[in-house]
């Protein structure tokens, strides 16, 4: 059990009998009256995101995880499947779980999985990653790296804005926080 106070963005708690993780936390004193944290929660089972307010004093049991390295294999029609870095065994997740991720992830893309009570709940990326352009208008003539940008369709399907001088081909460092350009990768 953890105080209010101590809960922090990313963190998974057990609120209300159900896993949610913390998706922003603000911690409020107003005035003369008493402090509280108001906290955005997504449930993890139902996606859905809820608001709650907790008084500082409130105790909130912190979700006992465990993470493994795990990498993506490939996805069916039954779900996506991953194998486990030390272990090597195949687990299968729904996209309820996976959800947004798989607009990074290529065949052997390693990533951080939790797992609570033997089953994954939920995934972490890596905060960069790097894909190639697949398909990209052609770069404006005399335009400047910072003046202008232009959709790009990366390897994975997804869309983001690149600067005018990178072509087709290129690979790229993307920001999965965002799906902001960074740089080329190297």
């Amino acid at each position: 059990m953890i105080q209010a106070t101590e809960l922090r963005p990313g963190m998974i708690v057990i609120h209300n009998g159900e896993l949610h993780r913390a998706h922003s936390v603000v911690h409020k004193t107003p005035g003369n009256l008493r402090g509280f944290v108001q906290a955005k929660l997504r449930n993890l089972k139902s996606g859905a995101m809820n608001e709650h307010r907790f008084r500082s004093e409130d105790r909130i049991e912190k979700a006992s995880l465990d993470t493994h390295e795990m990498q993506y294999l490939y996805s069916d029609s039954e779900g996506h499947h991953f194998m486990n870095q030390e272990t090597y065994d195949q687990v299968r997740m729904s996209d309820e779980i996976v959800g947004e991720a798989m607009k990074y992830l290529l065949p052997e893309t390693v990533i951080t999985v939790d797992f609570y009570e033997g089953n994954p709940v939920s995934v972490e990326l890596p905060t960069t990653v790097a894909l190639k352009v697949v398909e990209t208008e052609p770069g404006m003539k005399g335009a400047t790296a910072s003046a202008s940008y232009k959709p790009a369709k990366l390897e994975t399907g997804l869309v983001v804005q690149i600067p005018q001088f990178i072509e087709a081909g290129t690979v790229i460092k993307v920001d999965t926080r965002d799906d902001s350009y960074l740089e080329r990768a190297g």
